[in-house]
């Protein structure tokens, strides 16, 4: 009798011990089926915001390189590409490198979404970004979650642009007929806007902040906007402006005489 219930006894040790070991099996994570890779050549940046995402989703395995030719180097060691996120940082996507590297991406992954994460929201960057080929624009001030959000909404076949761009689309719409038409073909679209703000009587801290630009980069554009009229000092450019919407608009045309 000893013996047999001993026996009994072993019998049943085993059993609970393979239950246990079913759940954690269960359990295990599995590999992300779809890549998504952060091209930033700022080392400390891309790597804290590829650690940054990966604890937001599952959905993606996070890549971080500093150009896509790294990542093709390794491209077989990781699954499928889904999406390319260019953070091009404080650069402005106008300056011929920034462009030409959108461009250049948009061209070669056809089916596959670049989308900029940058630190503007200025509209002009917006659309030259969209122009180049990018299928989405992410400002830096959203949250890592929404970014991701962002980005799974690009690989679904949306385009994100941030709400400020339809504001600035807006306003662009209602001020056109008054400001645009009479300074077309002597003032490019961003001069006209500091054109504008200089006949209201801004300074330039205060256009700087509205067009979203540098005060260093208004100077630059009041002084080409002063060379154009030929004034001395910003009184007479601004005397000349109010003089130039008035011939403009009442039919003549001083164009000739600012060349």
């Amino acid at each position: 009798m000893d013996t047999i219930n001993i026996n009994h006894k072993q019998e049943n040790i085993s059993l609970p011990l393979e239950i246990e070991n079913d759940p954690a099996a269960l359990a295990r994570p599995a590999s992300p089926k779809h890549s998504l890779v952060i091209l930033d050549r700022r080392e400390l940046d891309r790597h804290c915001l590829a650690q940054c995402m990966t604890a937001h989703t599952a959905d993606f395995q996070i890549l971080a390189f500093g150009s896509i030719e790294e990542w093709k180097q390794k491209r077989e060691e990781y699954p499928p590409l889904s999406a390319i996120l260019l953070n091009v940082g404080g650069k402005m996507v106008d300056e011929p490198a920034v462009s030409e590297q959108i461009k250049s991406l948009s061209s070669e992954f056809a089916s596959t979404p670049v989308i900029i994460l940058s630190d503007s929201d200025d509209f002009a960057q917006i659309v030259r970004a969209i122009d180049c080929g990018a299928k989405g624009y992410i400002p830096a001030s959203v949250s890592i979650s929404v970014c991701m959000e962002l980005i799974a909404l690009s690989v679904a076949g949306g385009l994100f642009v941030p709400a400020s761009a339809l504001f600035a689309m807006r306003h662009l719409l209602q001020s056109s007929s008054s400001t645009a038409r009479p300074l077309a073909g002597i003032f490019t679209d961003r001069q006209a806007e500091v054109v504008a703000a200089l006949r209201r009587g801004k300074a330039n801290k205060i256009i700087a902040y509205e067009l979203n630009l540098r005060e260093s980069t208004v100077k630059v554009h009041v002084r080409n906007i002063m060379k154009k009229v030929k004034a001395t000092n910003r009184t007479e450019v601004v005397f000349k402006l109010n003089d130039l919407f008035q011939n403009n608009l009442s039919g003549g045309s001083t164009a000739s005489s600012l060349c």
